[in-house]
């Protein structure tokens, strides 16, 4: 596959995807998109594939939102549409659950995430960071609307956090230890150790059967969109559907041998 603006790689059973586009702090543009949407459509039909590292190129920068200077920004942006019932929403098909893909997503930050870059991260399953990360919305410093982005960290962090990051703009970021306080992210790292960690943490999702944690994940993601009876009728159904398959039967032999993994504290 051949991408200019994303960095697309497969080692054993990890897809790692890149943000290639230091040199504007991996702005997205409406090729990178369009050449994201075709990499988590391969990572949704391959089997071989069974969790996926997310980080940007460099060290400055993990996505400052969207190149406000691309050629196609008319495309990205959103503007008063001739049919208001089908505006095009700017980076709608960014992100794995935007692109229907329920595999594990690890979301490494490096540097800036700023804008459009929230997109990545209300979609993704596992966030760390390095030392050096900030988090900020400069929507509303620009006179823009602060919506999108915001909408979708409501399922992620506590409303008051939202809505400062909302409001104070460019006046203010959100440093790594602060978004480990508020849960946007669960580790903080150094930036030598970003890759690293992200990787360790793979493995270990990778040597699990890939139904269990698939199934994992959508009863997870279902339980956010629907309410709290129906999620747990929906819970009932995939744990249900598991003994379709003979990972379940390799598990039950794993619990009764005592083969247990050595774990690490957090």
């Amino acid at each position: 596959m051949d991408f200019k603006q994303i960095i697309y790689e497969k080692r054993g059973h990890k897809a790692y995807i890149t943000l290639n586009r230091p040199e504007v702090l991996n702005a997205f543009s409406m090729q990178m998109q369009n050449e994201l949407k075709r990499a988590w459509a391969d990572v949704k039909q391959d089997r071989k594939v069974h969790v996926v590292i997310l980080t940007g190129a460099g060290e400055r920068a993990f996505c400052s939102g969207v190149d406000r200077n691309d050629p196609d920004r008319e495309r990205v942006r959103v503007e008063l549409p001739k049919d208001t019932w089908h505006i095009e929403i700017p980076g709608s098909m960014l992100a794995s659950k935007q692109n229907g893909v329920y595999k594990p997503v690890i979301t490494a930050v490096n540097g800036i995430c700023g804008g459009g870059g929230f997109y990545f991260l209300y979609d993704s399953d596992i966030t760390i960071c390095s030392e050096n990360a900030t988090f900020f919305d400069p929507h509303v410093t620009y006179g823009q609307v602060a919506a999108l982005e915001p909408v979708g960290m409501l399922r992620k962090i506590p409303l008051g956090e939202v809505i400062r990051i909302a409001l104070m703009g460019m006046a203010e970021r959100v440093g790594a230890q602060k978004a480990l306080q508020i849960g946007l992210v669960t580790e903080v790292v150094p930036q030598a150790k970003l890759m690293e960690t992200a990787d360790q943490m793979a493995d270990v999702i990778a040597s699990a059967p890939p139904m269990a944690i698939q199934g994992t994940l959508q009863a997870i993601w279902h339980a956010l969109e629907t309410g709290r009876a129906s999620s747990l009728d929906a819970a009932k159904v995939f744990v249900i559907a598991q003994n379709v398959f003979r990972d379940v039967e390799g598990g039950e032999k794993k619990f009764q041998t005592k083969d247990r993994p050595q774990w690490r504290l957090r």
